[in-house]
């Protein structure tokens, strides 16, 4: 008789959580078996939860904020071994073969491999995982600090470095929120000269708190004209999911400088003339690879980046989600599967 485990799936478009008992899966080639310590939950888990993403199969188990242990190894896998501390983020895994992966382009893999969408994510006590979507967790990082890491961090971490901007220029993180808490930490750590960009003075003191130089209240002033006053930012990092607030900052972007979108709005207005004026650029950034996710995490171990969570346990799952889908946590919230 198999043995069983817990798990939270969705078994429907828009369907609600259902706590359920499923076996304990066993991984295929090239493949672990991860025993969950903790799982994130992010605004992403919709597209699971919603049936936003194209030809989304059911029943599914959302999550790819994962920490936890190597429990099983399958055949042929290579440099990964049974009780190594591991997490598992958005990417889940690619092939190798096909013209983006011979590029280099893993993130951009035709297929299309991602944690808790096309394959069981990490709401339950265990899952399996491709050994390229695998990262290894270093020593210093508990399993709920290191779970949101695998996804808001990577993500602020890989673009921010990636941006093209050096340590000393001004570089501006719009929004505070899941991403952008992070984000500010991680620029102001690389020495980048650090801007907070949100809505209200309130927010000042945690914009200084995680390491901002400066910070701009856009309900109360100009957040474009602001950022020239300051010389203009080489690099803005937009978090915030608002297309609106993302077209008021645009022209705050110095001569040759980059408005980098992270968060996923709808839509937004953009102004030719000063992209053509300026030679300035608007570009999209997708999370990264298990690779990055390490780099991440062993960045953050060094340089004390955390982030700040609210902690569930499993059986909260739903009302865990129904907390980040409303804006109201601070600011990452994690699933506490193992104690």
């Amino acid at each position: 008789m198999a043995q069983m485990m817990r798990a939270v799936q969705v078994s429907r478009a828009g369907g609600p959580f259902e706590i359920v008992e499923r076996p304990i899966p066993e991984p295929g080639a090239g493949a672990v078996r991860i025993r969950v310590q903790a799982c994130g939950i992010c605004h992403s888990d919709a597209l699971t939860k919603d049936g936003g993403w194209p030809g989304q199969r059911y029943p599914r188990l959302p999550g790819h904020e994962v920490a936890g242990v190597v429990d099983a190894v399958g055949p042929g896998t290579p440099r990964l071994k049974e009780g190594q501390r591991v997490g598992v983020g958005w990417n889940g895994g690619y092939c190798g073969h096909c013209a983006q992966c011979r590029r280099g382009d893993f993130f951009a893999c035709v297929t299309q491999e991602i944690t808790g969408i096309t394959r069981d994510g990490g709401y339950g006590d265990y899952l399996v995982a491709a050994h390229s979507a695998v990262a290894v967790l270093p020593d210093g990082l508990s399993p709920a600090e290191a779970a949101p890491l695998m996804c808001a961090g990577v993500t602020t971490f890989n673009a921010l470095r990636n941006s093209g901007a050096r340590p000393g220029d001004l570089v501006a993180v719009l929004g505070l929120g899941g991403l952008g808490h992070l984000a500010v930490q991680y620029a102001a750590k690389m020495g980048f000269r650090t801007v907070g960009i949100a809505r209200g003075r309130d927010k000042e003191p945690l914009a200084k708190q995680l390491g901002a130089s400066a910070y701009i209240d856009s309900q109360g002033q100009d957040p474009a004209a602001a950022l020239q006053e300051m010389g203009g930012a080489q690099l803005i990092l937009a978090t915030a999911t608002s297309g609106e607030a993302m077209a008021a900052v645009q022209g705050g972007v110095a001569v040759n400088g980059t408005l980098l979108i992270l968060g996923a709005a709808h839509s937004m207005q953009v102004n030719p003339l000063l992209l053509l004026g300026g030679r300035r650029s608007i570009r999209g950034w997708a999370s990264g690879t298990s690779l990055d996710s390490e780099d991440t995490l062993a960045f953050s171990a060094r340089t004390g980046v955390r982030s700040m969570n609210e902690i569930f346990p499993l059986e909260r799952a739903a009302e865990a989600y129904d907390r980040m889908m409303s804006g109201k946590a601070r600011f990452r919230v994690v699933l506490q599967i193992e104690s």
